[in-house]
Parts: structure tokens; sequence; C-alpha cells
């Protein structure tokens, strides 16, 4: 299992591969295989049978799983790709510590 620091709904930039340098949203991470899927990234094309739910069947398009490595968090102030930590932090009132996520350049905690 691989430890990641992207989570859905991210925005992130592809760095590597056939569609470097286009940006979109995390639809899925799948943690287990180290892979996610982001929108409008790594269209394929899938031959589709008709059934009962699509009768006229045909080619339908949809994104197939990129490689986490290829992929890189940004940063919503500054729309720069950047990288990300973590942080443990007390609260004050209730004494519980909490692991949050942190840009590494500007030191700012995410809260999602």
């Amino acid at each position: 299992m691989l430890k990641t620091k992207l989570k859905k709904n991210d925005l992130v930039k592809v760095i590597a591969g056939n569609s470097k340098g286009t940006t979109g949203k995390v639809l899925f991470v799948d943690r287990e295989k180290g892979r996610v899927i982001v929108e409008g990234v790594n269209i394929m094309s899938k031959h589709q049978k008709p059934t009962q739910k699509s009768p006229n069947g045909g080619i339908v398009k949809r994104e197939a799983p990129i490689a986490i490595s290829n992929v890189m968090f940004i940063d919503p102030k500054s729309n720069k790709p950047t990288r990300l930590g973590s942080e443990v932090i007390k609260d004050e009132q209730t004494g519980k510590v909490k692991r949050m996520r942190k840009i590494n350049k500007s030191g700012e905690i995410l809260i999602s």
C-alpha cells in the first residue's frame, strides 16, 4: 500500500506522460496500485457492447488511471505545482493530536 498525500477533488498538474502539462481534478485515488484518475487526462476508448442499460453500445471515451508519481498538487493561491508535507497539530481545547496536510514551500496548512 502506497502512502500518498493526494485526495479526491484536489487540483493536480500532470508532469510526465502523454498528457504532460494538463491540469484536472482528482476523481479517484487507488492507494493499493499507486494510481489516480484525473478528470480529462489519459482518455481511452472502450468498445461497449449493447446491453439493457445502454442499448446502442458503441465506443465510449473515459479516463484511465495514471501513476501518482506523474502528477503534482497545485497550490490554490499561486496556481503552481508544489510538494505536500504533513504536520502534527495539537488541538488546544480537546488536547487531541491531528496530522494535517501542508504546502512545503509556504508552510500553509490545507483544510479539506
